[in-house]
């Protein structure tokens, strides 16, 4: 008989997507230097950037529909993804070349918690794609399985065509279920992945811990300059406007400024001690 602490236990060992997404996004250098000043920091910006978000969609109507927004801040999470990604490249590339043996060859042994970050929001695509596609009858359907099917053309032979065909219907409507399953957890997984990725930099601080606060400021206002282009989303005062679009920036590039401060002092992190200088 199975137990309520038994399916506890089953529920737990099942694979959680957010908990995975953070773990191939999130920074896990294993000698890497964590400071957890500099976390606590970095989440109270990023839970007071939230909330200033939120008072701004609720206290001001959105020029556009919602459809529009969501799809507008999904187009700013992708080009923000990609503004790391090719500063991510260009930074860790010029830390391998410049930097002084053996210094190179170990930022360059340090390349796989990058490339994991890089590859769990890929991998999340892949597998929508791959279930939007099941959905959608493009791999498989109903009728690319009958009769002239070795295996159900068996069935059908003993137990009849009628039962058959039920039993085809039956299995891909599990299938179908499994497929929305797995295309739920996909989105999830992705979304965080590329959240998490985007607040790590890509995992850029596994190569060495200064890089996330040299991208972060680089990020913020190469966003601040595609916002002004963009438009705002919401229908408020202009000083109001610039103030929150200011403000992101703004206390990035301090905070960015601070960490560096902070790594200097407190563990002798430099920018020469980065190039072996």
């Amino acid at each position: 008989m199975i137990t309520r602490q038994r399916l506890s236990e089953h529920a737990r060992s099942v694979p959680n997507p957010v908990t995975a997404a953070r773990a191939l996004a999130g920074p896990a250098g294993p000698d890497r230097v964590e400071d957890p000043v500099i976390a606590w920091m970095q989440r109270i910006r990023t839970t007071l950037g939230l909330v200033a978000t939120a008072w701004l969609i609720l206290a001001y109507p959105l020029r556009e529909g919602r459809q529009d927004f969501l799809l507008g801040k999904l187009e700013e999470l992708l080009i923000g993804c990609a503004i790391v990604v090719v500063a991510g490249v260009v930074g860790i590339g010029l830390c391998i070349a410049l930097a002084r043996a053996p210094l190179g060859r170990l930022y360059a042994g340090r390349l796989l918690g990058p490339l994991l970050a890089l590859a769990a929001p890929v991998l999340g695509v892949g597998v929508i794609w791959l279930m939007t596609a099941a959905l959608s009858g493009d791999i498989v359907t109903p009728d690319d399985v009958g009769p002239h099917d070795i295996t159900f053309g068996l069935f059908g032979t003993f137990l009849g065509t009628a039962f058959t065909g039920l039993l085809v219907v039956l299995l891909f409507v599990v299938l179908a279920l499994v497929c929305v399953v797995v295309l739920v957890a996909a989105v999830l997984f992705t979304l965080v992945a590329l959240v998490v990725g985007l607040n790590s930099c890509f995992r850029t601080g596994d190569v060495h811990e200064l890089l996330p606060a040299l991208l972060s400021p680089l990020l913020v206002w190469c966003l601040f300059g595609f916002q002004l282009f963009d438009g705002p989303d919401v229908a408020a005062p202009p000083e109001v406007l610039y103030a929150f679009m200011l403000g992101g920036p703004l206390s990035v590039t301090a905070l960015s400024l601070w960490e560096i401060r902070r790594l200097r002092t407190r563990y002798g992190i430099t920018l020469a001690s980065l190039l072996g200088r």
